[in-house]
């Protein structure tokens, strides 16, 4: 048999063990209360089941410890079932009794904790064209778990319509799983990385016919905070010693959950708001209150991360300037798309207001001249 031929028949596998597991975990989520009632914030009509994660958990832990025991060194996998089962046990608290900010903020660091200093991933270096290599020595351990935060609580943020968490994260996934994979063949990157992603990968994809519109069950935080921090961890595989275009590409990939996430920031300081306090301006919401159905609205969110992870691969082909300007052309239009659906809040548009202005300028010098030819014609 093939090594492709193999490789494919075991992420097979593990799709379908995921498929096959979701059902029990949805029984097993409303015996354990694991419940989303109807409210104000949420979308759901009726009580959903949530901690869908734990399908995609199982799936992935015995599939990186046992399908791929011959090609993911053993330790490594169980470093990666350890430390995100932290974070699962953490997302599967919150559902059950709903745990502040602060509470699962310290699982996730735990998590990242053990990542720096078990684990030992971390971000050692980074280099900037022009500046050289920049050894983060003591920093890299701050600047690691920033990383991981960070990401991890980007996907839960976007967790809020059927599906989209789920789905983006299949887009995000199959992106770095290919970036890892071509990585693997330059050695750049060691193989058993990408197959770790892969796995990840269909093991949500297993799990996605019961999250999509209309759900069955939802990933919950445990889900949402499992998939954001694999994505973090498995990254950083290739950031150890970051490059410009290596540190950008997972951040341009993640577009969509990273831009909602830094546009509630800002929204919330704008309107001195505590950061971690909730609220109803999140993308997806802000996409329903334009007219966007349901699944309208999820459909129009992969798009945006399809076009992400799409510029990111063009990324493989660009030299330094040319991803400067392309990141500087992808930043513009983004930012012209957030002032139109008002992400950052009603009448905040400056980039919009600054480009009416030189139109109405140009406008007015238009008029002035005009006036004045037809002063001189009389």
């Amino acid at each position: 048999m093939s090594f492709l031929m193999e490789i494919s028949l075991r992420l097979i596998a593990t799709m379908i063990l995921a498929f096959l597991i979701t059902p029990i975990v949805r029984r097993l989520a409303f015996k354990m209360n694991a419940v989303d009632k109807p409210d104000k914030r949420r979308v759901n009509k009726v009580t959903m089941p949530t901690a869908g994660g734990l399908a995609i958990y199982i799936a992935f832990s015995i599939s990186v410890l046992f399908f791929f025991r011959n090609y993911i060194p053993f330790e490594f996998a169980l470093n990666l079932v350890i430390s995100s089962g932290i974070v699962v046990l953490t997302g599967l608290l919150d559902d059950i009794f709903e745990l502040s900010p602060k509470q699962k903020m310290v699982g996730i660091v735990l998590a990242a904790l053990y990542v720096c200093f078990v684990f030992d991933i971390t971000m050692s270096s980074i280099t900037i064209p022009y500046f050289g290599t920049i050894q983060l020595q003591w920093l890299s351990y701050p600047v690691t778990i920033l990383w991981i935060a960070g990401l991890t609580n980007a996907i839960n943020l976007i967790d809020g319509l059927d599906g989209l968490a789920s789905g983006v994260s299949i887009i995000a996934l199959t992106t770095i799983g290919i970036i890892g994979y071509i990585g693997s063949s330059t050695g750049a990157v060691k193989l058993f990385v990408p197959l770790s992603i892969f796995a990840l990968l269909m093991g949500t994809i297993g799990f996605f016919p019961f999250n999509f519109y209309p759900a069955k069950i939802f990933l919950g935080d445990t889900g949402a905070l499992l998939l954001g921090f694999l994505i973090s961890v498995l990254s950083l595989q290739g950031l150890k010693n970051a490059t410009f275009i290596s540190l950008v590409t997972p951040l341009i990939i993640l577009g969509v959950p990273l831009t909602d996430t830094v546009f509630a920031m800002i929204r919330r300081f704008l309107n001195k708001e505590p950061i971690s306090s909730a609220d109803k301006m999140h993308l997806h919401h802000r996409l329903l209150s334009l007219g966007f159905t349901h699944r309208g609205a999820v459909l129009m969110i992969y798009c945006m991360a399809m076009i992400f992870s799409l510029i990111s691969l063009l990324y493989m082909f660009t030299d330094t300037w040319a991803t400067v300007l392309l990141t500087i052309a992808s930043l513009f239009g983004l930012q012209l798309f957030i002032e139109l659906i008002e992400l950052s809040g009603e009448n905040r548009r400056p980039l919009l207001n600054g480009l009416k202005f030189i139109g109405n300028k140009a406008h007015r010098q238009r008029v002035l001249r005009n006036k004045k030819k037809k002063k001189d014609n009389h």
